[in-house]
């Protein structure tokens, strides 16, 4: 029989789970965590440093929901060539209402901060300018087009595909910033930076339970659709992550909160442009 008490320890890790899993819903989204249940919740600095833990978890709600839009509307729309395309769109547009623009953001920032200026200190400064710049415009503009154009891609070859993929390119992109936290130092205005509670590195158990998001969620696709080059879009990812790091440690020295954004923005085209890319190998011997 179980002692009294016995329990607690892992009844307070389960509640401590959820709260920081709502409170990065609560910071990466718009989802609604108001009222009560915010209070519930609660904030501290401590807390949202424990909450980027749970990037990949905000993944399977943004990608599930993307997900299950994208799908519903290649059942519905007309069996036209267009199809696809408005499908791709709608979703896209209805997974940048879900989250406010939050990585897109600082995507446009970190393209008009490194190509504003060389100067570490004056790329920091434009940054933080709210103004959106050529460059940011121009790096927008290219990360929604490929993405909308991959999604239509992939939806052509097969709408189960497509959903499964948007579902898992969201997941995964959420998992590659965590490397960059655990791996560079924060830089910038970090009194006033919004990813200030992020300056102190993601510890081994945040990895890990970033991590565990992951696997679950990839083992899910995989089992879907075991044919599809999955090990292909996660290289994709990773090249990704691979390319951002290399430049956030050329150019800044280190990780903004921004740079995390764009981290995730272009980790995410990796995985659909790698998937897309190693498609013909696939359906060539019999898959998807």
């Amino acid at each position: 029989m179980t002692p009294p008490g016995e329990n607690a320890p892992r009844l307070k890790r389960g509640v401590l789970f959820v709260r920081h899993y709502l409170l990065a819903l609560q910071f990466f989204t718009r989802v609604p965590v108001t009222g009560r249940l915010a209070a519930w919740v609660g904030f501290s600095p401590a807390m949202l440093r424990a909450s980027a833990a749970h990037f990949p978890g905000v993944g399977w709600l943004v990608g599930g929901l993307t997900a299950a839009l994208l799908f519903g509307l290649l059942q519905v729309l007309p069996a036209v060539a267009a199809g696809p395309w408005v499908a791709a769109m709608a979703s896209t547009v209805f997974g940048v209402l879900l989250t406010g623009a939050f990585h897109e953001d600082g995507l446009a920032d970190l393209a008009d901060g490194l190509g504003g200026s060389m100067d570490r200190e004056r790329a920091l400064d434009i940054m933080k300018d709210s103004r959106i710049g050529t460059y940011g415009a121009m790096a927008l503009v290219l990360a929604l087009l490929s993405k909308v154009a991959l999604l239509a891609l992939l939806a052509q070859v097969d709408p189960i595909l497509a959903a499964t993929a948007l579902f898992a390119g969201h997941v995964t992109s959420r998992l590659v910033p965590l490397f960059v936290i655990r791996t560079l130092p924060h830089v910038g205005d970090t009194p006033t930076s919004k990813s200030k509670p992020l300056a102190e590195r993601i510890g081994n158990a945040g990895v890990v339970i970033g991590v565990l998001w992951w696997a679950v969620a990839m083992a899910l696709v995989v089992w879907a659709l075991p044919a599809a080059p999955w090990s292909q879009a996660i290289l994709g990812a990773l090249i990704g992550l691979a390319w951002m790091w290399r430049l956030l440690r050329r150019r800044l020295q280190g990780f903004t909160g921004d740079g995390l954004g764009a981290t995730q923005q272009v980790s995410e085209v990796g995985f659909l442009l790698a998937l897309a890319i190693a498609l013909p190998a696939s359906l060539a011997g019999g898959g998807v």
